[in-house]
């Protein structure tokens, strides 16, 4: 068994693992492999492993790696999404995680106008209130949503999260469990076109507390392919 391999059946262990513990089915939590600067090769290899769902940062490395990839797989774009790279996204994002601004979702909105579907999208909420780091702020959450939900090329399916980094992944949790308060807000308030159906929380240090606290989505890069550098 290649690292990659192992690594990857070690941290689905581990979200088994987070499931038990919580009360929550294994089956509801979906591993996204974040790929970021990382060779086709051990995107190959994790998929030839049975992983499927991978995340890029840059959308002209999503857009690259959508084409060359030989292996049926599903692409997240997880990064910071600037407007005039949108368009490298449509027909090859499955789900954008960090949609935190009318203006953005304005584009994404044009830029699937003629695509099949709608475009799903998760929105990016700051809970640390940190600078540094995108994100709707919590109190303007729902106006926000209401905004983008009335865009008819866009289906809001959930709420991602990027928390403060600490050295210890409990000093994390209530960050986790404040999200999913949040999701369970907005999904009382029925509005059409939103579902709260994912919550993309947890990375390599602290995806089992992510889990416990309701993660569908945890993003893992290093504890796959090992550090980036880059």
């Amino acid at each position: 068994m290649s690292d990659i391999a192992a690594n990857l059946a070690g941290i689905r262990r581990s979200i088994q693992a987070a499931c038990l513990r919580s009360g929550r089915d294994p089956q509801g939590v979906r591993l996204v492999a974040v790929s970021k600067f990382k060779p086709m090769e051990d995107i190959e290899e994790a998929a030839r492993a049975g992983q499927r769902l991978f995340g890029e940062s840059y959308a002209q490395e999503l857009r690259d790696k959508g084409h060359r990839v030989q292996a049926e797989l599903e692409w997240h774009f997880i990064g910071s999404l600037q407007r005039n790279k949108v368009k490298y996204l449509r027909g090859l994002s499955a789900l954008i995680h960090g949609v935190d601004n009318l203006r953005l979702a304005e584009e994404i909105n044009r830029q699937w106008g003629k695509e099949e579907d709608p475009a799903s999208i998760l929105i990016q909420v700051n809970l640390g209130g940190e600078e540094s780091k995108s994100g709707v702020d919590e109190a303007d959450l729902e106006e926000l949503v209401r905004q983008v939900a009335a865009l008819p090329r866009l289906r809001i399916r959930g709420l991602m999260c990027l928390p403060p980094a600490c050295e210890d992944p409990e000093e994390v949790r209530p960050f986790f469990r404040r999200l999913r308060e949040l999701s369970r807000r907005i999904e009382a308030l029925q509005i059409p076109g939103v579902s709260m159906e994912e919550l993309s929380m947890g990375m390599s240090d602290d995806f089992e507390v992510a889990v416990e606290e309701g993660a569908t989505l945890v993003r893992v890069g290093s504890a796959i392919f090992g550090e980036r550098h880059g």
